[in-house]
């Protein structure tokens, strides 16, 4: 059996996904995919160990809802490090790597925007570490 193609996009299984959430998740849920979107839009979508995946030529971040709150996961320890401060104001809790945010609140997108830039910074540096 083979395994499925990393790099595979199917954003109507995040749809799908979203579609299954409460209004108030799905409201969140959706406003953090466009906010990915606007940072990485060549970002394949999927659905992978459960919860929608973005990928940029490796795994670029994940979202999730959870059962008290919806979650972006950086795969990055230093950008909840680095933002720690910014995060703290915003209400927004970190555990490791992911950012727990408050279904349906508004997001406060420019500092997840710095978030994902960060990210995206790591993903290319790594591209280039690869390559060298």
């Amino acid at each position: 059996m083979s395994k499925p193609n990393p790099n595979r996009h199917a954003p109507h299984e995040i749809d799908q996904y979203l579609a299954e959430q409460a209004p108030e998740f799905r409201k969140t849920l959706a406003q953090l995919r466009a906010i990915i979107k606007s940072v990485a839009p060549d970002c394949t979508e999927r659905v992978n160990y459960k919860m929608p995946i973005f990928r940029l030529k490796t795994e670029f971040v994940a979202m999730s809802a959870a059962k008290r709150h919806c979650a972006l996961h950086t795969i990055s320890y230093d950008i909840p490090a680095v933002l720690k401060d910014q995060l703290k104001a915003a209400g927004i809790r970190t555990s490791g790597a992911t950012l727990h945010l408050k279904p349906g609140a508004d997001l406060p997108a420019p500092l997840l925007e710095e978030a994902l830039r960060m990210r995206l910074a790591e993903v290319e540096a790594d591209s280039k570490t690869a390559k060298g």
